[in-house]
């Protein structure tokens, strides 16, 4: 079964140089991989660097769970220190938002990341790459959900970025 994936990548800390990185290391193990924009936002639970965001999409026969432990070897080869703090300045974050209309919720992976609903710099560049898809728990469109919350949310710079 092949399953449609949207990730969340983010940095602060050398945030270009990993952020292509991730994403060329994304393109070796998934092949082709859709990108939203890249947005520049302020560090969110700490204070820290602005971080530069954007979500990442692809297909792939793989296992959610599969997935996820690619994610944490991308993210350890790129430097993440697990010893840090969770909201803390990282290199790379790799986060599975998406899993086809997967729900899951088990040690260390939940799906769909609440993130989605709660983040502008996660729901803005989905819903760029995936504005008509439905989130899996409450079945309305990224389109819809960022449109509720556009007026209210908090600054986003795209930044012009070429990988």
């Amino acid at each position: 079964m092949t399953a449609r994936v949207y990730v969340g990548l983010g940095s602060n800390s050398e945030r270009e140089v990993k952020i292509r990185e991730a994403v060329a290391v994304l393109r070796k193990y998934f092949g082709e991989i859709e990108l939203s924009p890249v947005y520049d936002s302020a560090a969110v639970g700490f204070d820290g660097s602005d971080f530069l965001n954007l979500v990442v999409g692809f297909d792939t026969n793989l296992e959610v769970e599969a997935v996820a432990v690619i994610f944490r070897v991308i993210e350890d080869q790129l430097g993440r220190d697990r010893s840090q703090p969770k909201f803390a300045s990282r290199p790379i974050d790799l986060d599975i938002l998406t899993y086809d209309d997967v729900i899951l919720d088990v040690p260390g992976i939940r799906i769909p990341r609440p993130e989605i609903v709660e983040n502008a710099f996660v729901l803005k560049p989905l819903q760029d790459i995936a504005p008509h898809r439905l989130h899996p728990e409450n079945g309305e469109t990224y389109a819809d959900l960022w449109q509720r919350m556009a007026p209210d949310a908090p600054r986003l710079n795209v930044m012009a970025f070429e990988f």
